[in-house]
């Protein structure tokens, strides 16, 4: 019977090297967290497990990315 894994999904950490940031998945292995500033980590969940305290913080809202291309300036006339 498998365990109930050490952080639920969305759970929201501390690590003391990366910072903040948001558990994308977690089972007995492996745990694959999103930190504010240095991204998308996946740890051998034994070896961090240690080093994870839980945050009691709310989850930074996903920045949106404009679909919007951005046009090149014209070149200017030559005269």
């Amino acid at each position: 019977m498998a365990s109930k894994p050490a952080f639920a999904q969305s759970a929201q950490v501390d690590h003391p090297k990366f910072g903040l940031g948001s558990v994308l998945s977690c089972n007995d292995e492996y745990i694959v967290i999103k930190f504010d500033d240095h991204g998308e980590k996946k740890f051998v969940l034994s070896m961090v497990l240690p080093n994870l305290k839980k945050s009691d913080r709310v989850p930074p809202a996903e920045k949106r990315r404009s679909s919007k291309k951005k046009v090149a300036a014209a070149p200017a006339a030559a005269k």
